[in-house]
């Protein structure tokens, strides 16, 4: 079995990806194209233009306006059901979609709307595409104004079967990880997992304040934790999972190319470390290329490779049964 053939046969969890920017360049179009005049091209060679980014804020900004074209609980829907289309091509069995639901709040969705869109969605992502998803909703960096509260209350009171998590996203520099403390003690006294964004554009101090202040269970990104050797110990001992996203990281700069990327050393100090998409659309990537990245610019092999999908599955929120069974498949194969 080629490569290419044992990655794409891998029974996969992807644990780090968001809504909007996994949408692909299709269904994306057909958004813009219902609101034309807008900021988002309307062609696909503009929006493959669109997708070319600067440095990180830069993307945060496309981000945002490619975010404002969701406007209704269908377009949500259709979201969902094209990541499970996308994501079953790439035998992705389970996935963790992170939602930023205040931000389709202030785009007019209804809370009752939005629920009932991620509900619905949810039982055609497994009963069409046999993709089984939960949710985590994220605090959009500051969108809220109010440092992730209103994302925590919308959480904690509309609580949409399959919401497993808590987490934080957006531009790091603006936003510590401190600020948000009150919203993620609420988001953990509902019982949510937190798992925050932390250290991808920002100093090694902010993934400690994620672990120490947030209570973080995973970090998202974490690249800057190599630049601190006693915070390397700590996820290590500690196990606690690093979400790692290597394209995502060289598209937004976060990273200046992948011969620097720190997954490897990482790996070698002994941290949990998984592999997602963030956001595939955007990025002009799916889980197949990321493994496939992995073995081409790491030089990992299939025992690597295996153990990474393992990794993914341990570290998600899938109920026991889903996770042995996969976990089952990954080592029949």
């Amino acid at each position: 079995m080629h490569i290419s053939d044992f990655v794409h046969a891998l029974p996969k969890a992807e644990l780090h990806v968001h809504l909007v920017g996994a949408a692909s360049l299709d269904t994306v179009l057909a958004l813009a194209r219902n609101h034309p005049g807008g900021p988002v091209p309307t062609d696909e060679a503009a929006l493959r233009k669109f997708y070319e980014f600067k440095d990180f804020r830069h993307f945060i900004n496309v981000y945002s306006v490619v975010n404002d074209l969701v406007t209704t609980g269908e377009d949500v829907r259709a979201l969902v059901v094209g990541y499970a289309r996308d994501a079953a091509r790439t035998n992705i069995r389970y996935a963790e979609l992170t939602i930023s639901a205040t931000s389709h709040l202030r785009a007019g969705i209804a809370p009752d709307e939005l629920v009932e869109a991620l509900t619905a969605a949810r039982e055609e992502a497994l009963a069409v595409h046999g993709v089984a998803l939960q949710w985590i909703f994220d605090v959009p960096g500051i969108w809220d104004r109010d440092w992730g509260m209103t994302s925590a209350r919308f959480a904690s009171e509309y609580r949409p079967e399959g919401l497993v998590g808590f987490g934080l996203a957006g531009f790091e520099s603006d936003s510590p990880r401190t600020k948000f403390r009150e919203a993620f003690a609420l988001a953990r006294d509902a019982g949510l997992h937190l798992v925050p964004h932390a250290g991808e554009t920002t100093p090694p101090s902010e993934i400690w304040a994620a672990l120490h202040d947030l209570r973080a269970e995973r970090i998202g990104h974490g690249v800057s934790a190599v630049r601190d050797p006693d915070l390397l110990r700590h996820l290590a001992d500690e196990g606690i999972v690093v979400e790692m996203c290597p394209t995502s990281n060289i598209r937004t700069g976060a990273v200046a190319s992948l011969d620097e990327h720190p997954l490897p050393r990482l790996l070698e100090a002994g941290v949990p470390v998984t592999i997602s998409t963030d956001d595939p659309g955007m990025f002009h990537t799916d889980l197949d290329r990321e493994y496939l990245v992995c073995h081409e610019q790491f030089g990992f092999g299939r025992d690597e490779l295996a153990g990474l999908a393992r990794a993914s599955v341990r570290a998600s929120f899938a109920p026991v049964e889903l996770k042995d069974q996969l976990l089952k498949e990954i080592d029949a194969l």
